[in-house]
């Protein structure tokens, strides 16, 4: 169970404070009968259910305003629903390290190749989108279960400069949200639209991205701030760091100060294995709900992409049920007040 509004939790304080009032009526009132009157006797004979009838009143009080007060944090519960309608988003890096050489017949080509032995293993009612990025990201197909123009899209990429993943991501929202309604678009400085209401933490739609990269970002939005909004809009990111141990070496293909996102490409010096961001790749995953992974060959990539869960994913509905505790705290006041009027009757 999620809660919308949990800063309304801090007025169960009022809880224990009604208690210490009514507990110290109690002796107050009691002290005043015994300098006034001589009935202990007739207390002391009483029946003990009398207790009862007592407090039980103030009791049924005390439940009904913790109820209503849990009605005012607005709880929510999340149901895990299989869906045959699902899309993915491929996000590939097409910076020029792409054009490496340390796995052959070029990183490139290998990620091509594993991106379509992932196509050609999908269900049919599975859509797929193909957003491609450098030093800008570009959606090159528009989620389809057409596995010919998706495999014709794959074959047609070609390398850049720069590595914008920040934007990868943003474009592949935009790719989800065109066909997902539930979905709201991306929200950069430059755009109109308003960020949407965060869903609640767990929640999911079916749709995901798979996120490519052999680089760090060094151009385009911070890649951090563009997970944040796929995971406000519930969409799983799962990253993947493309590339050897020790990189490319010279006479591999290798461009020393080109194509933003080989040995040399990224900002701040950071230490990254083979040129990889796995931290940031890392806390993307972990932030959208997803999952990173990491590849160091062509038949590894392969089995990452064979490993993705495509055939686990569920959509995520969310259920207020905020009704619920206020239809119990109206049932436990109306209860209290109706066994007070019963048995303390007005004068």
């Amino acid at each position: 169970m999620t809660l919308l509004w949990p800063s309304f939790l801090l007025l169960l304080g009022l809880i224990p404070v009604l208690i210490g009032i009514y507990i110290w009526m109690l002796r107050r009132r009691r002290r005043f009968a015994v300098r006034f009157s001589s009935l202990s006797l007739v207390r002391d004979a009483l029946p003990h259910h009398s207790r009862l009838r007592r407090h039980l009143p103030f009791a049924l009080f005390s439940l009904a305003l913790t109820s209503l007060i849990l009605a005012l944090v607005r709880p929510v519960t999340i149901t895990s629903i299989p869906t045959n309608q699902t899309t993915i988003i491929l996000a590939m890096d097409v910076s020029g390290s792409m054009r490496f050489r340390d796995i052959q017949p070029s990183r490139l080509a290998a990620a091509e190749s594993a991106a379509l032995n992932f196509i050609q293993h999908q269900k049919a009612t599975t859509q797929i989108g193909l957003v491609a990025f450098s030093g800008f990201a570009e959606l090159i197909q528009p989620p389809t279960t057409d596995q010919s123009a998706l495999e014709n899209a794959v074959e047609s990429l070609t390398t850049g400069r720069m590595t914008a993943i920040g934007s990868g991501i943003l474009e592949s929202i935009d790719a989800i949200s065109q066909i997902d309604k539930l979905v709201a678009p991306s929200v950069t400085d430059s755009s109109t639209g308003v960020a949407p209401t965060p869903v609640p933490h767990g929640a999911y739609v079916p749709d995901i991205i798979v996120l490519l990269t052999d680089g760090v970002s060094n151009f385009g939005p911070l890649p951090l701030d563009a997970a944040q909004q796929a995971a406000d809009r519930g969409i799983r990111v799962y990253t993947i760091g493309f590339g050897t141990e020790k990189g490319p070496q010279l006479g591999q293909g290798s461009e020393p100060f080109g194509g933003g996102g080989g040995i040399f490409g990224g900002q701040g010096g950071g230490r990254f294995r083979a040129g990889i961001d796995e931290d940031t790749l890392k806390q993307i995953a972990s932030q959208t709900g997803g999952t990173y992974y990491s590849a160091s060959s062509a038949s590894e990539l392969e089995k990452v992409f064979n490993s993705l869960p495509t055939y686990m994913i569920t959509r995520h509905e969310t259920t207020e049920i905020s009704v619920l505790f206020a239809a119990i705290g109206a049932l436990l006041a109306a209860a209290a007040v109706v066994l007070s009027m019963m048995w303390h009757p007005l004068p």
